[in-house]
């Protein structure tokens, strides 16, 4: 390989790789100089010429003249009849530069010396891109579908770097085709050996924050402030919002007329239900919001457990739980504290426990009715069918077997 075939090599990467030219010769002489050690020893007498543009580069090994049969140094020194092949008036102790040809360093270590020069500039590469993506960390990204697997979507953004959605990093509604641009969080960067990998999230908590940022110009220009947010992907989310400014309704701005601001997070994120409540450093109040659309009867907190025991109206509970628990659930998360609901009761509004029932309903079905925020008799039978079988897993054939076994109780 001639000298000018390895500026080719190294301009086909110039041309691929944004690496700036400086940077690019840097390492090729790098290459070099390691070829040069493990030929000669040592390369502190060799001067590196690399010329791009031209397409060229030189090797100049300096020696000094010193007489036939004294050379101690091969690499330092040169005898004066070599001297004068290359220059015929040389006299002992003069300086001689000589150019060294590539191929004079041997097939093998030709071939070496390329399969570095690549190895240094993909290293040099992936540092860079785990750079970038480092400082990229907790911002949302898009990238292009370029691959599905069983296990993450692997995706490509306008660069061709390559991006890893993991599965339980979707949210489980999320369906994707090759070619589609999917928008996320880059939730960490590592190095594994030299190559980085970079993992994106549409699950975590940071990535409803970041869309509030992007399609909310309060939040954007820091009129309000999101204090915290929680979330079940794909199924429920909490946002708690302050303004410092008394002018602003920061939850009006978030929602916007009838939804129109915070739809189109909804839908980026599977139709998640968001409540996006006011901040207030008044504990009993947060309590009271984050437990929303419930309506509290009255709270006891004990600041010291970080419990708060919540007492609503029966036909409040089911709310305050929500569909699986994830009402009560996510308000514990976003106030820090366990949240536990009692009915409030009259003894004229007697109720029945639904455990009361094991001996005709089975478990599983009580199970499944508590989740729902179901745990009583009357707490059933004050739903319609047609809402109890939106609410559970359970068939309407069960939850009609259910009711009449309920009625039965009480008619007697």
């Amino acid at each position: 390989m001639e000298n000018v075939a390895l500026i080719d090599s190294f301009s086909e990467f110039k041309d691929d790789k944004l690496i700036d030219r400086v940077t690019l010769m840097a390492i090729l002489e790098d290459v070099l100089r390691n070829a040069l050690k493990k030929k000669y020893g040592d390369d502190d007498n060799f001067d590196i010429i690399i010329n791009p543009d031209k397409g060229d580069l030189e090797i100049w090994r300096n020696r000094i003249v010193v007489a036939d049969g004294e050379v101690e140094e091969p690499n330092q020194e040169i005898e004066l009849s070599e001297a004068r092949k290359i220059e015929p008036d040389f006299e002992v102790g003069e300086d001689v530069a000589e150019e060294v040809k590539l191929i004079d360093l041997g097939r093998r270590s030709i071939l070496a010396l390329r399969q570095n020069l690549i190895s240094k500039i993909h290293e040099h590469d992936n540092t860079n891109i785990y750079k970038q993506f480092k400082d990229l960390e907790g911002e949302i990204y898009t990238a292009e579908v370029h691959h599905i697997r069983h296990r993450a979507i692997i995706l490509l953004d306008d660069e061709g770097n390559e991006i890893i959605l993991p599965k339980d990093k979707q949210i489980p509604s999320d369906f994707f085709r090759k070619g589609e641009n999917v928008r996320g969080i880059i939730e960490s960067v590592e190095l594994k050996g030299n190559k980085p990998a970079i993992i994106m999230s549409r699950t975590a908590p940071v990535f409803l924050e970041k869309l509030f940022e992007q399609e909310i110009p309060e939040v954007f220009d820091g009129l309000i402030t999101i204090k915290n947010v929680v979330r079940i992907p794909g199924e429920k989310a909490k946002v708690a919002v302050d303004s410092y400014d008394d002018r602003i309704d920061p939850v009006g701005a978030c929602v916007g007329m009838k939804g129109s601001r915070i739809h189109s997070i909804v839908r980026e994120l599977g139709n998640e239900n968001i409540d996006v409540i006011n901040f207030t450093n008044n504990l009993q109040l947060y309590i009271t919001r984050a437990l929303s659309p419930a309506r509290v009867t009255s709270i006891k907190i004990d600041e010291e457990a970080k419990r708060a025991e919540v007492l609503l109206k029966p036909e409040e509970v089911s709310k305050a739980i929500g569909r699986g628990g994830h009402n009560i659930r996510l308000a514990g998360q976003l106030t820090g504290y366990e949240i536990d609901v009692f009915r409030e009761g009259t003894e004229e509004d007697e109720d029945v426990e639904l455990t009361e029932f094991s001996d005709e309903i089975e478990g599983w079905i009580i199970e499944e009715f508590n989740k729902a925020g179901l745990d009583t008799a009357k707490s059933i039978l004050e739903q319609d069918i047609e809402d109890l079988v939106k609410r559970t897993d359970l068939e309407e054939e069960t939850i009609i077997d259910v009711i009449r076994i309920l009625k039965e109780e009480f008619e007697e």
